[in-house]
């Protein structure tokens, strides 16, 4: 296992209280700017999903809107507004480094749409379906299509550096899942100095005296 899938799994952003999400992540600049400190933004009012059918790489079909009745692929997912943004799909144009005397780049960029505006594509037929999750014999979560009961399986996703986290395999560079978890530090209450003359074989019989701070 890599070591940098177990830090991004121990990682955990926190976002501060009456954060309004928006499309930029929370630790970047632009989501900042949005939420500076001591900013009341209106309130937002999403509806709770239990559980998510679409996940970032399936294929869906736009219910409604200028683009309905297109199928793109989802390029990402934001929960906390149920929203997804589909590549290439619901596009609007805007400028970008406008100046006084320079106009800009004119740019089109994909718009979020809410979840309840698209449906998963089944890969079978290519036609939109509702699906649930249920379980196999086997005890696996997966995703059924409603209209002819089967298994949608879950999108392989690569990565920006071309890399598929479900088909990496370990290399001889690569740490072990197993040493990885294994405990190489014991906790003493010892000091560095202490440690080093144990270490080196020194004996020492005198000990400082505590200092106090206050």
């Amino acid at each position: 296992m890599r070591l940098t899938a177990l830090l991004s799994m121990a990682a955990k952003v926190v976002a501060p209280k009456n954060y309004r999400f928006g499309t930029n992540r929370p630790w970047t600049v632009a989501a900042k700017r949005r939420n500076p400190p001591g900013k009341q933004r209106r309130k937002v009012f999403v509806e709770p999903v239990t559980e998510w059918s679409v996940l970032r790489g399936d294929t869906v079909e736009i219910l409604s809107g200028k683009d309905k009745g297109k199928q793109g692929k989802v390029i990402q997912v934001f929960r906390h507004r149920n929203w997804v943004i589909l590549e290439g799909l619901n596009t609007h144009y805007r400028y970008i480094g406008r100046t006084d005397d320079y106009r800009g780049n004119y740019i089109a960029s994909e718009a979020p749409l809410l979840l309840q505006n698209v449906a998963l594509v089944e890969p079978s037929d290519r036609k939109p379906t509702e699906v649930e999750w249920r379980f196999t014999e086997e005890g696996d979560k997966v995703r059924v299509s409603l209209r002819t009961g089967r298994i949608i399986p879950k999108p392989v996703v690569e990565r920006r550096d071309g890399i598929v986290p479900e088909q990496w395999k370990d290399g001889p560079k690569d740490t072990s899942t197993e040493d990885t978890l294994m405990k190489t530090y014991v906790p003493s209450l010892k000091t560095l100095e202490e440690e080093v003359m144990e270490k080196l074989g020194i004996q020492e019989n005198r000990r400082q005296q505590t200092t106090y701070w206050y």
